[in-house]
């Protein structure tokens, strides 16, 4: 009889067992979808256009010169040209491209958008000297904005305005990275785990 008891309070006791951990693990799973969900919502909240402007002023000197009568002749004409230009830098992030292993609590950063440098210069002309065989054209114009553009772009790598828009970029970023941190998940990128705001800096060699 005793014997009979004790089989029917261990049978009740596992039961109980059983349910408490299906019950465990159901919560464990919708824990899971709710961290998987937030962590989906704060890339939606970094999914942005990231733009940082600036502005670049120079003055160059164009000179152009026609020979004629096996150089005996020359004819020339040079102008002042002021450019002012308005640059911005832009990171996309809506084109960002990540994985999320839910499994394993893992977000990985797949691709990072690369900056798009756009270049809007104002350029005018002063003292303009040129003569009927020698005149300026639609060739000298081209000519000209090509050289601003190659000029003003050198002048942008040494200035600090792409570092300030890496900057924004890797601030943007750290938010997934707090979220991630706050719910216990991995956020890697280029093949490493980042753990502070300081290695997505290294990544991008700030």
């Amino acid at each position: 009889m005793i014997k009979r008891i004790l089989l029917g309070l261990g049978i009740i006791g596992s039961i109980f067992l059983l349910f408490k951990y299906c019950e465990f693990k159901k919560e464990d799973d919708s824990t899971t979808i709710d961290s998987t969900g937030l962590i989906q919502q704060q890339i939606l909240n970094v999914g942005k256009l990231i733009v940082t402007e600036g502005h670049f002023s120079e003055v160059i000197t164009y000179k152009n010169q026609q020979k004629y009568l096996l150089d005996m002749l020359s004819f020339e004409k040079k102008a002042l040209v002021v450019v002012n230009a308005d640059v911005t830098v832009a990171y996309d992030l809506h084109l960002m491209k990540y994985d999320i292993d839910s499994i394993n609590k893992i977000i990985t950063i797949v691709s990072i958008p690369k900056a798009e440098v756009k270049i809007s210069p104002d350029i005018q002309f002063y003292d303009v000297e040129q003569s009927k065989l020698n005149p300026f054209t639609g060739e000298d114009y081209n000519k000209i904005n090509k050289s601003v553009k190659a000029n003003l772009a050198k002048k942008i790598e040494k200035s600090s305005l792409k570092t300030n828009a890496q900057n924004r970029l890797i601030s943007e970023l750290s938010k997934l990275l707090i979220t991630t941190s706050q719910l216990g998940w991995t956020l890697k990128y280029d093949g490493k785990v980042i753990e502070s705001e300081k290695e997505f800096g290294q990544q991008f060699k700030l």
